[in-house]
């Protein structure tokens, strides 16, 4: 298998950044808020002259992991090449899903888990397998919908599921600063809570944050 080490990517002079959008909404068939919020986003980064590509998770057609051998010495789906590529491209990732069962869906955790291979995501260093951290020198934010109140799962819930993303994957490879964006209570929104929303997504893009 042909391995590719990837350099810490280098923050622009100029104020453009290259933009990843990952929508990891695993229903293909529908359109939800999360798409809504995504769109909104790459519009106010493209307007302020960021470029954006996308990467959407349900369009994907990849098989899960099954056993530690493949996720460290198998070959990475033909399917998912192109987007490993935009991983590496990406000075900055937005990476948008709906809770459910308190996590991320398990589409978007088998997509994350196939792209974030040895050799890409991190490599060997010393005697440390993780040492080095190969996406390192990008920056993320996770948006996050749910049906409970944000406040709900940040204190109640200790947003578990989001600080284990945010550490145990983002972080381990080098991602830095994350930051969150919670949207909690989404059948309650309405049209203008949705618009309110979108206004803040396409905020968001215009600063490239």
């Amino acid at each position: 298998m042909e391995v590719h080490f990837l350099e810490p990517a280098m923050l622009p002079t100029a104020s453009a950044r290259r933009i990843l959008l990952i929508d990891g909404h695993p229903d293909a068939g529908a359109r939800h808020l999360n798409h809504a919020l995504a769109d909104a986003y790459a519009d106010g980064a493209e307007e302020q002259g960021h470029t954006v590509r996308r990467v959407v998770v349900a369009g994907l057609d990849f098989p899960l992991l099954r056993s530690p051998q493949d996720w460290q010495h198998g070959t990475l789906p033909a399917s998912l090449q192109s987007a490993q590529d935009d991983l590496a491209w990406a000075q900055h990732v937005v990476l948008f899903f709906p809770l459910w069962l308190g996590d991320m869906p398990a589409l978007l955790k088998g997509f994350l888990e196939q792209v974030a291979r040895p050799g890409f995501a991190f490599k060997k260093e010393g005697s440390n397998p993780f040492g080095h951290k190969g996406l390192g020198g990008r920056s993320a934010r996770v948006v996050v919908t749910m049906g409970m109140p944000a406040l709900v799962y940040r204190w109640y819930f200790r947003a578990h599921s989001l600080k284990s993303l945010e550490r145990n994957i983002l972080g381990f490879v080098g991602f830095a600063p994350i930051h969150e964006t919670l949207v909690g209570g989404v059948d309650q929104l309405g049209e203008q809570g949705v618009a309110r929303w979108q206004a803040r997504l396409r905020k968001l893009g215009r600063q490239a944050d």
